[in-house]
């Protein structure tokens, strides 16, 4: 894992495989480091000739955190953070591969830096669109943890992915991710607060029907965060996008679907 000076903040990332290899990035949704991408699924995606980068967005793991509930910064500085990591690992083009929130930031990508996009990927993402159902009611609502007490906290992040695992879920897995990401992030209140309080701004350039490059939709149908027709909205925007349903996921990329990923991200 290096640190790397991009723009006037540091990020931290790590690669797997040749840089001469065509390069995806992966972005993960709020609130999540780096480490929310398994090393293991990394280095598979490696394995099938591609070079991965992974890192922390600001106020994630090792990079810039700011100060609880006012950031003072938009998802379009998420966007700029992620040309500005390619730059310093000098990387022209990238496969962008967004989970969850973080397709928001795709979206910025594809339309404002569009020469820096190969294609994109959404994973358990939306296009926003009014009269998207919401969570399901079966999700239970865990409320805030007291971030003086580390346990509860970690307590609260075991639980919160156990609620949107739809089944799929491996608690010792989840808790020692969680562990990990306590461990090396700066600021753990910050981090599973900011993205949330940031300016979500809307991109410079249109919106999902003005994308042209190659799009991927890779939805759960069990997700009760973001229920299926979320995945089909982006899907139903974006000229000649391409749709994958996978068979009982919920909201995270659990290790069984780890192949099907890596397969049709690699397609």
């Amino acid at each position: 894992m290096t640190t790397y000076r991009v723009h006037d903040i540091e990020l931290c990332a790590e690669t797997y495989g040749d840089p001469a290899d065509p390069a995806i990035l992966l972005i993960h949704g709020a609130g999540a480091s780096m480490l929310w991408w398994d090393a293991e699924l990394c280095a598979e995606l490696a394995s099938r000739g591609r070079f991965v980068i992974r890192y922390d967005q600001r106020d994630t793991g090792r990079s810039t955190s700011f100060p609880v509930g006012a950031p003072g910064y938009a998802m379009s500085d998420l966007a700029a953070d992620a040309v500005g990591l390619l730059d310093a690992l000098g990387v022209a083009q990238a496969h962008v591969v967004a989970q969850s929130m973080s397709g928001g930031t795709a979206l910025m990508l594809g339309l404002d830096y569009p020469s820096r996009v190969a294609s994109l990927t959404f994973v358990s993402s939306s296009s926003g669109d009014e009269g998207l159902p919401p969570p399901s009611a079966d999700m239970p609502r865990l409320g805030t943890p007291d971030f003086g007490d580390a346990a509860a906290v970690e307590e609260y992040v075991v639980r919160s992915i156990e609620a949107e695992a739809a089944g799929h879920f491996d608690e010792p897995a989840a808790r020692a991710l969680v562990r990990a990401d306590m461990a090396r992030t700066k600021d753990y209140e910050a981090a599973l607060t900011n993205h949330f309080a940031m300016d979500f701004d809307a991109p410079r350039h249109g919106g999902f029907g003005d994308l042209a490059v190659p799009v991927l939709v890779l939805h759960g149908d069990a997700d009760p965060l973001l229920p299926l027709p979320h995945g089909e909205s982006i899907r139903d925007a974006v000229p000649g996008a391409r749709l994958v349903v996978l068979r009982g996921m919920g909201h995270g990329l659990s290790a069984p679907y780890w192949k099907t990923f890596v397969d049709e991200v690699t397609r």
